[in-house]
């Protein structure tokens, strides 16, 4: 009787291990989709919103408003994560499936609550929860990628996980890379009736786009384009190098290309300086590669292509360069000259005064763009907003609620005064605005402990893992100078967890 029980009970485990696996590849599908279907998704929205201020300010008022980029990417990532938590808890539930034992569960969990609790006490709860209409960064949003990533570092995969993975962002490439070149050279996508059809599908039959509208990228803005396809770039790169496939190689270039072509013509500083932090990453992994001279001329004829990318598109349009080598060299030599004119008109010298007595009126400050395109402005304001309330802070995705509009100091640092500040333009401070230091202090737990991994990953990893570790370093750069949403911090983060996931063994807590 006891040999029969014992054969059931082995039968059993077999049936577990081939049920989790079975469960696993469902799972790895909805993170694939995460990966290379969701920053597509462009469909026009009309929501209803309520502001939390009494304003004539457009951008603050509440009411029906209209989004193209965000709601269904948002709406996407709810959804395939309530799925995949799903099957995730069947597997632990009912197939005997394991939890990885990490000190990251603790950055986690804590990280969660006070993602919950900063919602909660937040003086704009209902934008707190959703986020912005046309950012849907909130509290649902971020809770979405923190589960993704827990799932993504608790399933199998398979061995070509890395390829697979990879491969999922080569439609995003193509696409965005099609859209930009499009709207670069004047022919932007949403001229055409057949663009605006489709992604106003879902719209309201008297609901249209408004005059001027143009489609740079499926995200959202030029600062999310230039960031997210420098991370794309970099791991396509470092594909190259490390792949033994000819065809793999050749296509993982041509896709390198592409990437580093979107973000020139993105017109955003943010992915230019992170490929130039990458770099020397990129140097060391070609420098210890088996054929390092032939990984090395990979790595320069990428440079060379695109210097050369560079000077013909900033013939073009001079911004290129300036959004580029601008940023280290003042002088832009694809920029016309202005005439100037000397004339007794423009002599300050011929002043009048009334009576003839003098008045000394405040000079308004000239107009013009501070330092990091007035990131720097920005974050000192944020600063100054974390000391009102330091412990759970805002909320996530209120600052435009919060910043302190219309103040003097606008105008030297955004060219004008009028300017509405929506987001932070770095993802650290937003958490740290939103969560408070007790969020910030988790968030960065979670940061520090898979930023070293990547590392170690990079110094002494194998090779198929270098690739998602140069693009996970390559996330964490670009954050310094961007927000997340959707389209950008659901992939990035799966990616994060699948790097955990595959180099958990080698490099154990």
């Amino acid at each position: 009787m006891s040999k029969f029980y014992e054969k059931v009970a082995y039968r059993d485990v077999e049936e577990d291990i081939q049920s989790q696996k079975s469960m696993d590849k469902w799972i790895f599908g909805l993170l694939l989709i995460v990966i290379g279907f969701v920053p597509l998704i462009v469909m026009g929205s009309v929501i209803e919103i309520q502001s939390p201020l009494v304003t004539n300010v457009s951008a603050l008022m509440g009411g029906a408003k209209g989004d193209l980029f965000t709601h269904y990417k948002a709406l996407a990532v709810v959804v395939i994560t309530v799925l995949a938590s799903l099957l995730f808890m069947a597997k632990v539930l009912f197939m005997d499936g394991k939890i990885l034992k990490t000190k990251l569960n603790y950055a986690l969990g804590a990280f969660a609550v006070v993602i919950v609790l900063s919602t909660i006490f937040s003086p704009n709860i209902s934008i707190a929860l959703h986020g912005q209409y046309n950012r849907s960064d909130g509290a649902i949003s971020w809770l979405c990628y923190l589960a993704l990533f827990f799932i993504a570092m608790n399933i199998e995969y398979p061995k070509k996980v890395v390829k697979y993975v990879t491969y999922a962002f080569t439609p995003l490439t193509i696409f965005n890379f099609i859209i930009i070149i499009f709207n670069f050279t004047g022919n932007d996508f949403l001229q055409y009736a057949w663009m605006k059809k489709l992604v106003t599908l879902f719209l309201p039959s008297d609901v249209n786009l408004s005059e001027g509208s143009h489609l740079v990228g499926t995200l959202n803005h030029g600062n999310y384009m230039s960031g997210m396809f420098a991370i794309i770039a970099t791991m396509f790169l470092v594909n190259c190098i490390v792949s033994k496939n000819i065809l793999d190689k050749i296509s993982s270039f041509v896709l390198s290309i592409l990437s580093i072509l979107i973000v020139l013509m993105s017109l955003s500083t943010s992915g230019f300086l992170t490929m130039i932090v990458m770099l020397p990453f990129i140097l060391w992994i070609a420098f210890k590669h088996d054929k390092k001279v032939f990984a090395l001329v990979q790595v320069i004829v990428f440079c060379m292509v695109s210097v050369g990318g560079v000077h013909v598109l900033a013939k073009e349009n001079a911004k290129v360069w300036d959004e580029s080598f601008g940023f280290f060299i003042s002088n832009n030599p694809y920029q016309e000259e202005s005439l100037s004119f000397s004339s007794d008109i423009f002599n300050w010298d011929n002043r009048v005064y009334a009576a003839d007595a003098h008045f000394e009126l405040p000079a308004p400050a000239e107009s013009g763009v501070g330092a990091g395109s007035g990131r720097v402005y920005i974050w000192s304001y944020i600063l100054d907003l974390v000391k009102e309330r330091p412990i759970l802070g805002y909320g996530l995705d209120t600052l435009i609620y919060n910043f302190p509009h219309y103040n003097k100091e606008a105008r030297a640092n955004l060219e004008t005064q009028e300017v509405i500040v929506d987001k932070p333009h770095n993802m650290y401070l937003g958490v740290l605005y939103g969560t408070g230091i007790v969020g910030f202090v988790a968030f960065l737990a979670l940061i520090v402990i898979v930023g070293v991994r990547s590392l170690k990953v990079i110094f002494n990893g194998k090779t198929s893992t270098i690739v998602l570790a140069v693009a996970t370093l390559a996330f964490l750069c670009q954050a310094v100078f961007n927000d997340t949403l959707p389209g950008v911090g659901a992939p990035l983060l799966v990616l994060m967890g699948i790097l955990f996931n595959i180099t958990e063994a080698e490099y154990l807590n």
